[in-house]
């Protein structure tokens, strides 16, 4: 005899469900894994495993899923040290997370909404931390999941996993700059910075950058020695001068939900820019180079 089918158990009710959960599934493994297009495969095989599971047997089917994003995230995670290990100190990694991408057309408060807490600062940093202190601190500290429930993922209990997370919050808190909120002021400053790098303005610029301000930049395996990073403002103004000819081409976007720059010329980008202001001042310019990595990224919107 065939077993009772459950409206829980339907495909039009799973796909239903699961597209209701997708943004938050997709949220979690971007903050996992700081690659978009590794975000969506995960989120991908969720699905799939779905259809292989019993449905009917799954009590809380938003948890199921994030359980199961979370360990395809980490192990991902642990298999990258194949590709690329870790540093101990952000600030010597050249490495820049996916940027999301999008039109420079939202108000303020739908901006707020985009920003959705997470910019490319505190995803350099959490790239420092081990595969199960950032699987514990995205689940608890991001998507509030109980120690309880992460604990099984990283074959802890749950004492040993809230020290996990604790320790990653210490890094975060320790390194991670907190960004002003105030969308319409990140906007003058961005303005401002690209206004003063198509004129050369070095003093415009060094008036906009916080002292200590830091400049990362990753062009990726195909332009060997172009990654750097650069501590200083007058080091980093330095550098932003550079990128006076090609700012003619750069237009505001939003970038991780805050303004920043995208340089395009003749329908080939050339990088794309984050902006991390404090206090109105920038202290964290993360630049995305890498041509393999900017094809990849959707910016239909520039030719709109």
């Amino acid at each position: 005899m065939e077993s009772a089918r459950t409206p829980q158990s339907e495909p039009d009710f799973l796909a239903g469900q699961f597209e209701a959960n997708r943004d938050r599934l997709r949220g979690v493994a971007y903050r996992m894994l700081g690659s978009s297009s590794e975000a969506e495969d995960a989120v991908q095989e969720a699905w799939l495993r779905l259809g292989r599971q019993d449905a009917g047997s799954i009590d809380n089917l938003p948890g199921w899923l994030t359980t199961v994003v979370a360990r395809v995230c980490l192990d991902q995670l642990r298999s990258r040290t194949s590709r690329r290990e870790a540093p101990l100190d952000p600030l010597d990694d050249t490495h820049v997370p996916d940027p999301i991408v999008r039109r420079d057309d939202a108000d303020p408060e739908q901006q707020a909404v985009l920003a959705d807490s997470v910019g490319l600062a505190l995803l350099v940093v959490l790239e420092t931390l081990g595969p199960a202190e950032r699987l514990a601190f995205v689940l608890h500290d991001m998507f509030a999941v109980p120690f309880e429930e992460i604990a099984p993922l990283v074959d802890r209990t749950p004492a040993a996993t809230r020290q996990l997370a604790s320790r990653a919050r210490r890094r975060v808190q320790g390194t991670a700059p907190a960004p002003d909120t105030n969308a319409v002021r990140q906007r003058e400053v961005v303005g401002a910075f690209l206004a003063a790098s198509r004129g050369g303005d070095f003093d415009g610029l060094l008036a906009l950058l916080d002292p200590e301000c830091v400049l990362r930049a990753d062009a990726g395996a195909t332009l060997p020695g172009a990654s750097r990073v650069i501590r200083g403002a007058r080091e980093v103004v330095s550098n932003a001068l550079m990128f006076s000819r090609a700012a003619q081409f750069a237009r505001i976007a939003l970038v991780n939900g805050v303004p920043g720059l995208v340089t395009v010329i003749n329908g080939r980008p050339l990088s794309v820019m984050d902006f991390t202001v404090v206090d109105g001042k920038v202290v964290e310019l993360n630049v995305l180079a890498d041509p393999e990595r900017l094809a990849a990224l959707d910016l239909s919107f520039l030719s709109e």
